[in-house]
């Protein structure tokens, strides 16, 4: 596999990025059918339009022809706020790294390079959910240095 670098995502990505979207809902709908469906978060207009947005950045990692990875973030800035600090969050609402090559070492590739952007930009933390229906997920983000920081309860009544 040639060298994995990373980008801002562009308009012919977004092909590779439904694909992404796609593989990364079939873990959510397997693990909770209750819950998704079998779609994806985004559509192509929606990814499109998001990629000129600098709040809301899509970042991919690729070998240089093909996406292998891609990262879907949110700027969160809290300040002003009476309760919390002054303090700059990139949530990572999508992550997902292509099935044909997961355990090849990209996602660390992709967090890291996250981490170091984030920091480069003055950001305070990286947040992101996971879902207990994908403990893989979760190790890995303990695995780059993530940690628990709130817990979602639910009580299913249906």
């Amino acid at each position: 596999m040639n060298k994995i670098s990373m980008r801002r995502a562009q308009p012919s990505d977004v092909s590779a990025l439904m694909d992404l979207l796609r593989q990364v809902n079939e873990v959510h709908f397997r693990g909770r059918p209750d819950l998704f469906r079998r779609a994806t978060k985004y559509s192509a207009d929606d990814v499109s339009a998001t990629m000129s947005d600098d709040d809301r950045p899509i970042f991919v990692a690729t070998d240089g022809s093909r996406v292998l990875a891609h990262i879907f973030c949110q700027v969160r800035d809290y300040r002003p706020n009476p309760l919390l600090q002054d303090i700059k969050t990139l949530y990572i609402d999508d992550v997902c790294v292509s099935d044909t090559t997961r355990g090849m070492g990209i996602g660390r590739i992709a967090m890291d390079w996250i981490f170091d952007w984030a920091r480069s930009e003055g950001f305070y933390n990286v947040t992101l959910g996971v879902w207990e229906c994908n403990p893989g997920a979760r190790a890995f983000y303990e695995a780059v240095g993530m940690q628990v920081q709130e817990t979602v309860m639910e009580k299913i009544l249906r």
